[in-house]
């Protein structure tokens, strides 16, 4: 028989991990892999994005426009993905949002105009907002409750690994390739992602609590999260993951083009650079995983909006001739940005009974990232550079949002 989470007291190393069972464990990996590939497949764009807009004779204000179109259609694709993990379950849900960004990256590859491209960059969105939805849930209802914020993170910590690899992937591939084929190459490195799937449908269930929802005919609706009792929640909720994401996709779209255009570095130079903002990133997300079990939820947030904010301003002030300090300071900069990140899963599934919970965590994170996708487009008009300070303000929305939501430490998913 096959165990789940066991309620025995572990106080060893990953510890919550040994505590998912192996159903949860496999569960785990197929969510952990599914949110990492859905990061090298997003970050495709930003990478390559100084040489597709050489090559379409882009401005700035298109240039963003990509990436914001990316976001905002991630939002309809995330709050989709959410009704369906409810109805049809996470597992499912997950494949088929592996599956859609996978093809509609390595589409973008084959885009012969700049319009194309950006409708094969919004298909992709689809799938890419689905993803993190289904899977975040899907850990969440196998996780014990002492140990689910950080269980959840290192789930976010993929965000980091496949950012990581597509940066390596990034360097070889503008080293080989000329620039006007390289962001082509970039692109149809996104079929990596099509294996996963594979595996996941062998391998991965969902968690007893949501399937037993479904039988008995318990399914989310969007109409649901918008009743009285749920109501402020949605709305403050929707507000912090708007906050956040603001402030995040300003930097992650346009941190590549301002390191070579601000900062004058080489593909070479702009890897390294990055190398220290995503190592920053992969230990901020599972430092933050644990400071939410340990703090709690509220208090982790509001300690990484204050850090963000003003972290990035400094980052992009520092003035032309210090690129040192620039190096180093990246690794603040990308432990603060993606250490507010790993609260997330666990603090929006707590919210949400089990039976709208891929809904809720769906629509509120991804309505957030639609919003907050408008800070990259303003940010093109503005210029790459000093502009980016706007990303700033959204970490002070997010603080503000958290004054009109519960702590919700230790609650169980029942």
């Amino acid at each position: 028989m096959d165990a789940t989470a066991t309620t025995t007291e572990d106080t060893r190393p990953f510890a919550w991990f040994r505590t998912l069972g192996s159903r949860g464990r496999r569960a785990f990996v197929g969510a952990f892999g599914g949110y990492g590939l859905d990061s090298f497949d997003y970050q495709t764009l930003p990478l390559g994005l100084a040489a597709i807009t050489a090559y379409y004779g882009l401005s700035g204000g298109e240039a963003g426009l990509l990436g914001t179109t990316t976001l905002v259609v991630s939002a309809i694709g995330g709050i989709g993905a959410g009704i369906l993990a409810d109805r049809i379950g996470r597992v499912r849900t997950l494949q088929l949002t592996i599956a859609m960004y996978t093809i509609f990256t390595v589409a973008c590859g084959f885009a012969p105009n700049f319009e194309t491209l950006l409708i094969f960059r919004a298909l992709q969105g689809l799938g890419f907002g689905g993803e993190w939805a289904a899977g975040a849930a899907l850990v969440a209802e196998y996780a014990q409750a002492k140990y689910r914020g950080r269980t959840v993170a290192f789930v976010q910590s993929a965000w980091a690994v496949g950012w990581g690899l597509s940066v390596v992937v990034y360097t070889i591939v503008f080293s080989v390739w000329s620039p006007d084929v390289a962001w082509r190459v970039m692109f149809w490195t996104g079929v990596i992602p099509a294996l996963l799937v594979l595996w996941v449908r062998r391998n991965v269930q969902d968690a007893p609590v949501a399937a037993e929802r479904r039988v008995v005919k318990e399914r989310g609706s969007l109409a649901g999260i918008f009743k009285p009792d749920l109501l402020k929640t949605t709305f403050f909720a929707a507000l912090l993951a708007t906050g956040v994401q603001g402030g995040y996709y300003t930097l992650a779209t346009w941190l590549p083009s301002y390191l070579k255009t601000a900062r004058g570095l080489t593909v070479i130079g702009t890897g390294g650079y990055l190398a220290f903002l995503i190592s920053g990133a992969f230990i901020g997300y599972v430092t933050g995983g644990y400071l939410t079990d340990l703090l709690g939820r509220k208090k982790t947030f509001l300690l990484f909006s204050v850090l963000s904010a003003g972290l990035i301003v400094a980052y992009t002030q520092i003035p032309n001739g210090a690129n040192t300090l620039v190096l180093f300071l990246g690794f603040p900069l990308g432990f603060s940005m993606s250490a507010i990140f790993s609260g997330f899963g666990a603090f929006l599934a707590e919210l949400y009974p089990t039976a709208l919970r891929g809904t809720g965590q769906g629509f509120t994170y991804n309505l957030g990232r639609a919003i907050g996708a408008v800070f990259p487009t303003v940010v093109g008009f503005l210029g790459a550079g000093g502009a980016m300070v706007f990303g700033a303000v959204g970490y002070t929305v997010a603080a503000l949002a958290l004054l009109g939501l519960p702590e919700t430490r230790g609650r169980e998913l029942t």
